[in-house]
């Protein structure tokens, strides 16, 4: 049986009628077409599906599209405004802290969620909440020389998108 949700994503309104078991990750890939969002395990195991739901860090292969009825969701997607990087997405770049791509999305939401929450960590902070996520490729090294210099181009204020901040504090 159907139900409708009514979701929030990068700033748009979306509603939509979804199968009862439909993932957030599948919900926002299948259904509203953006793929930044990888899925990597289906088991919550990688973090590569992580996105921001009402201001938070969700693995979205854990949570069902239902759950997120009435949510803000950020994706990958929304970070950037005006055709500019958002400040974490411009560090993972000048400190290369990515190589294939594949974790990088949920890598960079959970930093913004860090960040929210730390906005100067230190490297041993930056390592533990990184735990969720698994790079098969950089090493960390370079991941945790990106989130500390995001860490110190931006005020902790322009962690979290706007909206997300406003949806957070209702």
């Amino acid at each position: 049986m159907a139900h409708t949700v009514s979701i929030t994503v990068n700033g748009t309104a979306y509603e939509r009628t979804v199968e009862p078991r439909l993932l957030l990750a599948h919900f926002l890939r299948d259904t509203l077409g953006l793929t930044g969002t990888n899925i990597g395990c289906d088991t919550s195991q990688c973090g590569a599906c992580t996105v921001m739901m009402d201001g938070a860090a969700v693995k979205s292969c854990t949570v069902l599209a239902l759950q997120a009825d009435g949510s803000s969701v950020t994706t990958i997607e929304g970070l950037a405004s005006d055709g500019k990087l958002h400040p974490v997405q411009d560090a993972f770049w000048e400190k290369h802290g990515l190589q294939c791509g594949f974790c990088t999305p949920g890598m960079i939401i959970t930093v913004v969620d860090l960040l929210n929450n730390n906005p100067h960590p230190t490297d041993e902070e930056i390592r533990h909440g990184l735990e969720g996520n698994l790079c098969r490729c950089t090493g960390y090294h370079n991941i945790v020389e990106a989130v500390k210099h995001a860490a110190n181009a931006m005020p902790a204020a322009e962690a979290m998108p706007e909206e997300t901040r406003e949806h957070a504090h209702a």
